[in-house]
């Protein structure tokens, strides 16, 4: 069945009878050509494009819960590509303008809405850097514009620009940015590989990886053994669990991220919007809620929950840069674990054990890379070499020293 304005008309004048599941509920068959660890968006995503683009349909996609209920129904959807480092930017741009064209690609309203993001400065170090961001994204082929303080009011009048410790000098803007909505995204993804014949199957827990003589012949799960010729990992938070079943121990920790909705207010906020004195950014959906977040509690857990003081530090910087913010009420907030690997970077890599890949380590930028992570997944899955925007992302880059440390951190996982 095809979506379509056409089709909403026709089942509300007859009642709404005609619609069918979004996907089927398959039982595992007994091998596959790749299985797909992880009903994320990543995961779906991989499906998607591995049997719409390069034609494998023996796919089937495991997931321990349900679609939809881990990291990429946990975030603040905000979609950019204003990276800087030469290994990023030119994946982030792929990503992006998959994401241009996504709802036609999948047939599902995944209310991409290209609002835009600006990254506020505060000083004139953070503008010099600011600008030289802003040069590689346009070598790159993305959009950027450098506002000063008087364009920057003229958009954004509440912000709090005579605050003595963190005036607001200008920003940097990416008018092609946006958000999406998270869960529809999953949902677009799924419904998609699925009309392509890929198999989803949820509630179905990996409990191990059964590998012979260095190769990986499939996954023991909950609902028994598949077996598979190419076994694709792409679990986010839980990467060092699942490929600690193969032996490996990852350049990553696992650390919750914390998400906040307030009530719904009238349209106040028409863009994404960074605070550049602390970790806080903000956007409005559709429903009116302000979505926003900042940095992750620092410590390692896997809980998708998180502490109160992180909650303090978000909401500090949020007033802040606009202390209207205080006036509303929090309606609701949630947890979700980051693979933070030890530069800020990705790993989409094949791994020492024939037949098993890998496909995570990303830290804050999950959501955003959705389309172009699934992409080059699928390419890797498919053709067994590294695809041309994410040759940079190798495994072994800790070990030769080609780090894509894109905010100078250092190799402290917890500060990217």
């Amino acid at each position: 069945m095809r979506y379509s304005g056409f089709r909403v008309i026709k089942e509300a004048l007859t009642g709404h009878k005609g619609w069918k599941p979004v996907w089927r509920e398959p039982e595992p068959k007994p091998h596959y050509d790749v299985i797909i660890i992880g009903g994320g968006g990543h995961g779906l995503a991989t499906a998607h494009y591995l049997s719409k683009v390069y034609g494998l349909r023996n796919v089937a996609v495991v997931e321990k819960g349900w679609i939809g209920g881990g990291n990429v129904g946990r975030n603040t959807t905000i979609v950019r590509s204003n990276y800087l480092l030469d290994g990023n930017e030119p994946f982030y741009e792929f990503s992006l303008k998959l994401w241009e064209g996504l709802e036609q690609d999948v047939n599902y309203n995944a209310m991409m809405s290209q609002r835009g993001i600006i990254n506020l400065f505060h000083t004139d170090g953070q503008r010099d850097a600011y600008i030289r961001r802003g040069n590689a994204m346009i070598l790159n082929g993305a959009d950027a514009e450098l506002l000063d303080a008087d364009q920057v009011r003229a958009e954004h009048p509440y912000l709090n620009f005579d605050d003595a410790r963190f005036p607001i000098k200008g920003g940097l803007v990416q008018r092609r940015a946006g958000t999406a909505r998270h869960d529809a995204v999953a949902w677009g993804y799924a419904r998609s590989a699925d009309l392509h014949g890929v198999d989803i199957i949820q509630n179905c827990e990996v409990t191990g990886l059964r590998i012979e003589n260095g190769t990986c012949l499939g996954v023991e799960t909950s609902r028994g053994f598949i077996g598979a010729s190419k076994v694709g990992c792409a679990v986010a938070g839980n990467s060092g669990r699942v490929m600690g079943m193969a032996g490996m121990r990852l350049p990553i920790e696992s650390h919750v991220l914390q998400a906040f909705v307030s009530e719904g207010l009238k349209p106040v906020l028409p863009s994404v919007i960074t605070f550049g004195a602390g970790h806080f950014y903000v956007s409005q959906s559709d429903k009116g809620g302000l979505v926003f977040g900042g940095d992750i509690d620092g410590y390692n857990t896997y809980a998708q929950r998180g502490n109160l003081p992180v909650v303090e530090d978000v909401c500090e910087g949020g007033m802040a840069l606009m202390p209207m913010i205080g006036r509303a009420r929090l309606l609701r907030m949630w947890g979700g674990v980051m693979d933070m690997s030890m530069d800020g970077s990705p790993i989409i890599d094949r791994t020492p054990v024939q037949g098993l890949y890998f496909n995570g380590g990303w830290c804050y930028g999950g959501f955003k890379a959705t389309p172009a992570s699934g992409y080059c997944f699928a390419h890797l899955l498919a053709k067994d070499e590294p695809h041309p925007v994410a040759t940079a992302y190798r495994l072994d880059r800790f070990r030769t020293g080609r780090m894509i440390d894109e905010k100078g951190a250092g190799n402290q996982p917890n500060l990217h």
